[in-house]
């Protein structure tokens, strides 16, 4: 996900965290954990907390602990002096020591061992840190960004994370929402993404059939704002239509939305099946038509209610009824 354009969304959960990254950024915090399933933008909050801090000229490290082997993260993270270990046949500075003056962003701090999560706290309370095989420390200037797909507290109650480094990154902590929380946010990501993408496949996609935006609004979204680009990059590369339609979804999210009974009464069906029309676009316009009469008929003509039986937000109901001059 593009950090440039900073955090999309209009949600008060993301007005929120957008409130929490000035505020921590400006801080002269030197700990902060981000929690949030996979796909959330755990990494663009720790990106933005940096762009927006004083230490915005210096380095940014960014550092996966679950792709790291254990036997080498301490070595990573800390550098090693010549002939510390087998191998170890120069002087090698660590990123945290790269990162001095900036910021490390630890993700999936939750599989960082207990020893190396020991030898963290001594530096975050120190602001020293040791080279492996090295007698002195050295103190650093550093910002730790950690962050986590699991609730960290039952991680401590297990004995699978310190209970003391726990509360030493609690001090600040910010919670990312899963997309399916995030209300019409799906459509202002999809407008978002639809707009980088045209510019990276020079071409236009102009958004969503009515019964797509349907799909959107129920679908959980298990991979979050990840799957939701993906998916609308894989459109860009795979279909030619300037709108999307239920034929370009896979069946996998079609089938999930239909199984956990989020579509409602709004059948998946193949929009250009609507009969009596003598082209795509007048059979589209009226499978659309016929959908919003039918849901306003349903609601006796309460616009608030027929847009959620749609899974459209008012505003986007009241553009499409301008569009095929419905009444």
């Amino acid at each position: 996900m593009a950090y440039e354009a900073g955090l999309i969304g209009e949600h008060g959960s993301i007005v929120e965290v957008r409130r929490l990254i000035d505020r921590v950024a400006k801080s002269a915090a030197r700990a902060v954990i981000v929690y949030g399933e996979t796909g959330t933008g755990k990494g663009l909050i720790a990106r933005l907390i940096h762009q927006q801090s004083p230490r915005a000229s210096q380095q940014f490290i960014d550092v996966n602990c679950a792709a790291i082997p254990d036997q080498l993260l301490e070595s990573e993270l800390f550098g090693h002096e010549k002939g510390a270990f087998t191998g170890a046949v120069a002087r090698k500075s660590g990123l945290i020591e790269a990162a001095n003056g900036g910021s490390i962003f630890l993700d999936e701090i939750r599989d960082m061992n207990l020893v190396m999560q020991a030898k963290l706290l001594t530096v975050l309370d120190t602001q020293r840190m040791r080279r492996v095989g090295a007698t002195d420390s050295v103190a650093i200037d550093v910002r730790f960004i950690a962050a986590t797909n699991r609730i960290l507290f039952s991680e401590v109650n297990a004995g699978r994370f310190r209970e003391d480094l726990y509360y030493r990154l609690q001090v600040v902590a910010i919670n990312m929402p899963p997309l399916r929380e995030r209300g019409d946010d799906v459509f202002v990501l999809t407008d978002h993404f639809l707009r980088r993408l045209s510019g990276r496949y020079n071409r236009v996609i102009r958004g969503l059939e009515p019964e797509v935006a349907g799909i959107f609004r129920r679908y959980a979204w298990p991979g979050n704002v990840r799957e939701l680009e993906n998916l609308l990059e894989r459109i860009f590369i795979l279909e030619d239509e300037d709108i999307i339609m239920l034929r370009h979804l896979p069946a996998r999210i079609l089938r999930e939305v239909q199984d956990a009974g989020r579509a409602g009464d709004m059948p998946v069906v193949d929009a250009g099946a609507a009969p009596g029309s003598r082209n795509y676009y007048e059979a589209t316009a009226a499978y659309q038509t016929g959908l919003i009469r039918g849901a306003l008929a349903a609601t006796s003509g309460n616009l608030a209610d027929a847009a959620d039986r749609l899974g459209l937000s008012r505003h986007a109901l009241r553009h499409q009824m301008l569009k095929l001059t419905i009444d």
